[in-house]
């Protein structure tokens, strides 16, 4: 039997952890405060009783669980990240526990009428009866991924504690900046030692997927001309005018809110202007790779026709490629995936198998030779201040990873 409070304890503690990432720094991790967590962690894994626990100069953590089996088994590895999205604060959280929820609306914040509804986020039904952790409505939670972190300590803690429970060797990591896409840029593989590996980095129980987006940034630049007001009849050319423009070219109907499933999308994340100068920054996905490709073709073709149809202002574009669909890298493996299936299934939990719309650290280390299904982690709504996650989900994940650890030696024996 899982210890409910004290894992529960564990992840609030993770969360209050201030470790948001930074897309603008070139360190890793991209900011000093991930090293508190890191440290942490590493201390953890050893006292929990892993062996070649290490933190490297990058704040990668990683630790080896032993087998405890005579035959030979794969190693096989559990890796979460955690960092925070910059997208939102993450400072000063400040988690609330919502025990035996009653489907009503959660008030987040009072002073600030932030509310937390099943009327908007359907999916709170689902839970209904469950312990939920809530942010306070003034930051988002961190149960992405700290809740995949939690989750693997736990795990590997409870596996110490029993070892009647047969496994092979079980490496996990621990890695920095995921929300910034670098989470697997320095992560080494070889050091790593695992044949196959899961990130613990879905939402919902059951999630279990090993397809991705195909993922590419654009960064739209328009040069205008800045003139004084007063004197600008023929001379001024304001840049945020043709970049009104060119986002009115693009497809309204493949934008994230408005696209599901395997339909790809344009993405306008981040805009900053002045009248010389506009930046438009843009991300691009899709399941497809040709569709991928066709989509930044759209993206420098429409560029190339705005900076011919107009003489006065100038428009230029960098793509840049930033992970690619895990699919054909787990395929040769699909045996990790029916295993995580067999193991959610005999602890009654629905699979529910369908492509990521997003990427993982997965996706990168699947290129880089360790091939890395993705399996929930618990959370919803990440990246804001409507957040949470229920403590019901985080014990069943763990409760997943141990027995993935189970069916692996058996597939063996």
């Amino acid at each position: 039997m899982l210890d409910r409070k004290k894992i529960l304890n564990r992840f609030l503690s993770y969360v209050k952890i201030d470790t948001e990432s930074d897309p603008n720094s070139t360190t890793t991790p991209s900011t000093e405060k991930q090293w508190t967590l890191a440290r942490l962690l590493a201390e953890e894994l050893k006292r929990i009783g892993l062996v070649d626990v290490s933190i490297d100069e990058h704040a990668y953590v990683m630790g080896t669980l032993p087998s405890n089996v005579a035959h030979d088994v794969p190693a096989i590895g559990f890796i979460s990240h955690f960092d925070t999205s910059p997208d939102f604060t993450a400072a000063k959280v400040s988690p609330q526990v919502i025990e035996n929820y009653d489907g009503k609306a959660i008030v987040l914040n009072a002073e600030q009428n932030i509310i937390l509804s099943p009327d908007y986020f359907e999916d709170l039904l689902l839970y209904k009866g469950q312990t939920l952790i809530t942010t306070d409505g003034t930051s988002l939670l961190g149960a992405d991924d700290k809740a995949g972190v939690c989750e693997i300590v736990s795990a590997m803690e409870y596996l110490v504690q029993h070892p009647e429970i047969k496994h092979g060797s079980i490496k996990v990591g621990f890695t920095p900046d995921e929300e910034i896409g670098r989470g697997a840029h320095k992560f080494d593989v070889n050091k790593f030692g695992a044949q196959w590996a899961y990130t613990m980095d879905g939402s919902q129980i059951g999630e279990l997927e090993y397809e991705n987006f195909n993922a590419a940034s654009a960064e739209v630049r328009i040069h205008g001309k800045i003139v004084h007001p007063g004197y600008a009849k023929g001379k001024m050319v304001n840049s945020m005018y043709y970049a009104q423009k060119f986002i009115d070219s693009l497809p309204k109907n493949e934008t994230p809110e408005e696209t599901e499933g395997y339909e790809g999308f344009y993405h306008l994340h981040h805009m900053e202007g002045k009248v010389e100068k506009t930046i438009l920054k843009y991300i691009i996905r899709d399941h497809d790779y040709t569709l991928f490709e066709a989509r930044k073709t759209t993206v420098k073709q429409l560029v190339e026709a705005f900076d011919r149809k107009y003489d006065k202002a100038t428009f230029e574009v960098e793509i840049k490629d930033q992970y690619f669909n895990m699919k054909e890298k787990v395929l040769p493996v699909m045996h990790s995936v029916e295993i995580a299936e067999q193991a959610m299934r005999s602890l009654g939990i629905e699979p529910l198998i369908k492509p990521i719309r997003g990427g993982t650290d997965g996706s990168q280390l699947s290129y880089m030779g360790l091939p890395c299904p993705n399996i929930f982690a618990g959370g919803h709504n990440f990246h804001g201040r409507y957040e949470y996650v229920p403590l019901e989900s985080i014990l069943s994940a763990t409760k997943v990873i141990c027995k993935i650890a189970e069916l692996t030696q058996l597939k063996y024996a």
